[in-house]
């Protein structure tokens, strides 16, 4: 490769976005849940999706690691096709196994920890990497370690999920997540199921990881959160991307009426 080949390699590698949704369509039956969802984030930024249940922001998460499938359009996560092969123009969608490879590169937080009941918080964060990455098991455990401390909990390696609070399940289901090392974080409401003194927990993790540029999607109704640490805030009303732009602006001063009245409700 020359070096004029080298320069524009790295360019393109510069400006690719980690996160590209072209035209996302999403439909269960006759259930049309995304209606043409055109967005893109750029690596080691923090977008926050916000929006009313049921406008499709969950669904969309769900299809940026291909747990669900799209109806139409394209997803790309650096690059890469998600979910699917294209040849002469047609979309093939893959097998479960090659999505699973994916999938390695994206981690996910869910709303309900899914922690393995029966298995302390250190095994539960070295599953994967052990499992999936065939990681040896004196490295994954020094990581899952690590892991731990960082999210605040070097001193319940060894305590089982029901002996955590949901925070801390939470915290343990994050350093989970990171122990892939992905590419990409993914949130799904991490916060709702928690009562409220322990969110904050929670979220001093989340800035954390946006302080050292780790790029990630956030649905979410904290909007304190949104404000603080998301480089772009979009706002989805029944399946739609109704507006989006810098979070001071579009939280302190929304142009479209669905976004007033939404932010009225939960300000």
């Amino acid at each position: 490769m020359t070096s004029a080949q080298s320069a524009e390699t790295r360019v393109q590698a510069e400006t690719t976005p980690m996160v590209q949704a072209d035209h996302v369509y999403k439909s269960f039956g006759a259930l049309q849940v995304l209606r043409g969802i055109t967005l893109e984030v750029e690596p080691g930024q923090v977008m926050c999706l916000i929006g009313p249940s049921g406008s499709g922001k969950s669904t969309f998460l769900r299809c940026v690691n291909h747990l669900e499938s799209v109806t139409a359009g394209r997803l790309y996560v650096d690059g890469d096709l998600i979910g699917y092969r294209e040849r002469g123009g047609k979309l093939y969608e893959l097998s479960a196994k090659d999505a699973a490879k994916q999938r390695r590169d994206i981690g996910m937080v869910f709303q309900h920890f899914n922690l393995f009941p029966h298995r302390t918080a250190l095994d539960n964060v070295i599953e994967a990497p052990t499992q999936v990455k065939k990681v040896p098991r004196d490295k994954a455990v020094a990581r899952a370690k690590d892991l731990l401390a960082q999210v605040g909990l070097s001193d319940k390696a060894d305590a089982y999920p029901a002996q955590l609070s949901g925070g801390q399940q939470q915290r343990v289901a994050i350093a989970r997540a990171l122990a892939m090392d992905p590419k990409l974080m993914l949130f799904d409401e991490p916060t709702s199921a928690l009562d409220p003194e322990l969110v904050g927990d929670v979220l001093a993790v989340m800035r954390d990881l946006a302080k050292d540029g780790m790029t990630m999607i956030v649905v979410t109704h904290e909007m304190g959160f949104a404000r603080e640490v998301a480089d772009q805030v979009v706002f989805m009303d029944e399946g739609r991307v109704i507006e989006q732009g810098d979070p001071q602006e579009m939280l302190s001063n929304p142009k479209h009426e669905r976004t007033r009245a939404f932010l009225s409700k939960i300000l």
